[in-house]
């Protein structure tokens, strides 16, 4: 489990992306630091509107570079002028702003800690279901921390889900190292039996399902699938960090699965749901990876287009067996990584374009920049209302959109257009 210390300067877009971040890392288990000086990373996020603020992002750079373990620099000036950071000698990932998370979490299981409680985040409640995990992967050094899964029983945890939706959460987010292996502690495999439990209870709310290995869901793919065309609660959103398109890597990683198991999860899927999406994570740049293999996760990702990918550069940890590993020049996995990413734009790209012009029921779930609020269709994609806030809408509204544009990684949408009498549709907004 890593600390944390984000600082974020400029407008509101930036504060926004930062919540996004710490969102995704307390998703992951890791916890805000005291200061820079206790963080295992530090995350600035820049702007560059006018020169005297470049002078000001830079010299903090330096600053935090000193006093924490990692720098990670995002925001408007690491895209825009990341070489000036390396002009200056200062030693920090530059990475754009949804890229941070992945790259914290170095491919590794999110950290659930004994003591996790369920978490209440505005409309959104954080359920962990289990600590722990069932894998080995020579890459984790999470495995250390938190040990075999250990799984409170079904009961304990819908009864946890039950009270975030008294509290007011329209959202429950189900979180483990590994959500796929939930039971396997009893001899049980007991996930798709507590979604359609937690589905059960009163209210209006969402449910989305946290990471599960594709070793780990396999045996089970096809009851999970079926209960994800059953329940229109669930996002239907699946989390499969598939890692790599080759086997030979895989069985360096000691991952648990192959890519055809990858491949059947996904078909399978595709089979139940008309209107899905696929998230996975790659790990770019393993000590093992040949130019064959890196082709192969390129051909993989092509194949299957998931609608959110989370590409990685390999780096070492202490005390793990890849750390062993003779790895690979710092140049070849950044041109790898180069390489996947752009792919993964231009798949995410493709995703996004493909809405515009549906409808979806969109809950509304945090602020946005300026007046606009921000929310997730039925299938956790990201969905960007402008104006939001002037039209009358609030966080944990419930509102029916139609999709206008996209911008790559997350939709543009307006509420109901005008109907074909040419009156306004009503939109309708459950509080």
């Amino acid at each position: 489990m890593a600390t944390y210390h984000i600082e974020t300067y400029g407008c509101s877009s930036n504060r926004g992306e930062s919540r996004e971040i710490e969102r995704a890392l307390r998703d992951g288990g890791h916890r805000p630091a005291d200061g820079p000086e206790d963080a295992d990373v530090a995350i600035l996020n820049t702007c560059t509107v006018v020169e005297k603020t470049e002078r000001n992002m830079l010299r903090r750079a330096e600053e935090l570079e000193d006093v924490t373990a990692e720098l990670v620099v995002t925001g408007c000036m690491a895209l825009a002028q990341g070489e000036m950071f390396a002009e200056a000698d200062v030693d920090a990932e530059i990475l754009h702003w949804d890229e941070v998370p992945s790259y914290v979490l170095n491919g590794e299981c999110p950290t659930v800690t004994p003591d996790a409680e369920p978490v209440l985040d505005g409309v959104v409640g954080i359920l962990p279901i289990a600590r722990g995990c069932m894998s080995n992967c020579s890459y984790c050094i999470t495995k250390f921390a938190t040990g075999r899964v250990d799984s409170p029983s079904v009961e304990e945890n819908v009864e946890k889900a039950r009270a975030l939706v008294h509290a007011g959460a329209k959202e429950i987010r189900v979180t483990g190292q590994d959500t796929g292996v939930y039971g396997w502690d009893d001899g049980d495999r007991k996930l798709p039996e507590l979604l359609d439990r937690i589905c059960d209870i009163d209210g209006e709310f969402r449910v989305r399902l946290g990471m599960a290995n594709p070793g780990g869901i396999h045996g089970i793919h096809e009851e999970l699938a079926e209960v994800f065309a059953d329940n229109e609660e669930l996002y239907d959103f699946i989390h499969a960090p598939v890692q790599s398109g080759s086997d030979e890597v895989l069985e360096d990683m000691r991952r648990q699965h192959r890519v055809e198991k990858f491949r059947e999860i996904v078909d399978t899927f595709d089979d139940r749901l008309d209107h899905w999406t696929l998230s996975t994570d790659f790990i770019v740049g393993f000590p093992t990876e040949t130019d064959d293999d890196h082709e192969r996760s390129m051909d993989l990702l092509a194949e299957v287009r998931p609608e959110k990918i989370n590409v990685t550069r390999f780096s070492k940890r202490p005390g793990t067996d890849a750390a062993e590993m003779k790895g690979l020049g710092g140049q070849r996995k950044k041109d790898r990584s180069k390489a996947m990413s752009e792919l993964k734009m231009d798949v995410t790209g493709d995703a996004y374009e493909e809405m515009v012009g549906e409808e979806r029921r969109v809950l509304l779930t945090e602020d946005g920049t300026d007046e606009s609020l921000v929310g997730y269709d039925e299938a956790h994609r990201q969905v960007a209302l402008p104006k939001a806030q002037l039209q009358g809408l609030e966080i944990g509204d419930f509102v029916d959109v139609e999709i206008t544009g996209h911008n790559t990684v997350y939709a543009l949408g307006e509420p109901a257009l005008p109907n074909d009498h040419g009156t306004q549709a009503v939109v309708e907004f459950t509080n």
